[in-house]
């Protein structure tokens, strides 16, 4: 692919992410399903450019939603993990030949990166979440748990995308952005 077709891959791919990230501001309650469809986005760019050129994108987005969205929340799930976790997803894959090792660095990802988003969100940003603070450490056992459910559905559905777009919508896409 020329650097002229990377580049406007890139900026579709940009553009793309943030339009999904700013719908957040639109409808509150998609916090955290926004952020996971941008991060999904880059997933083309992982497939038909490099691993380098969808992380370039990935800051430009994570740098944009941060200054632009009102929901910091969303900003901050997308910059700690729905954001570089489709990047790194193949890598962790392709490193670690274990399945169950892979799974248990997965999570481990996952959960250190939640954290450290909330930990940002609550004590740096000083972001009130006045629902957790109702629940006491039972209520964020439960949503960390509840989170770790839906992160092994999300990384299915990336695996699954990913085999999807192979196979059915690559040839496609590449007639859009030929190889010349």
């Amino acid at each position: 692919m020329k650097n002229s077709a990377k580049t406007a891959l890139g900026g579709i791919i940009t553009a793309l992410s943030l339009t999904t990230m700013l719908v957040t501001t639109a409808i509150p309650f998609l916090t955290y399903a926004l952020p996971a469809l941008a991060g999904a986005l880059l997933i083309l760019m992982v497939i038909e450019i490099n691993k380098r050129w969808a992380f370039c994108a990935y800051v430009a987005v994570s740098f944009l939603s941060f200054i632009i969205l009102a929901d910091k929340e969303a900003a901050m799930m997308y910059i700690a993990f729905f954001g570089y976790y489709p990047i790194l997803k193949p890598l962790i894959e392709e490193k670690i030949k274990s399945n169950a090792l892979s799974w248990v660095i997965k999570e481990l990802i996952f959960n250190a990166a939640v954290v450290a988003a909330y930990v940002i969100i609550i004590f740096v940003m000083g972001i009130p979440l006045d629902d957790m603070e109702d629940h006491g450490v039972l209520g964020v056992v439960f949503l960390l748990a509840a989170g770790n459910v839906m992160f092994v559905l999300y990384d299915i559905c990336l695996t699954r995308l990913v085999s999807l777009y192979l196979n059915k919508w690559q040839k496609k896409f590449l007639k859009i952005f030929k190889h010349r």
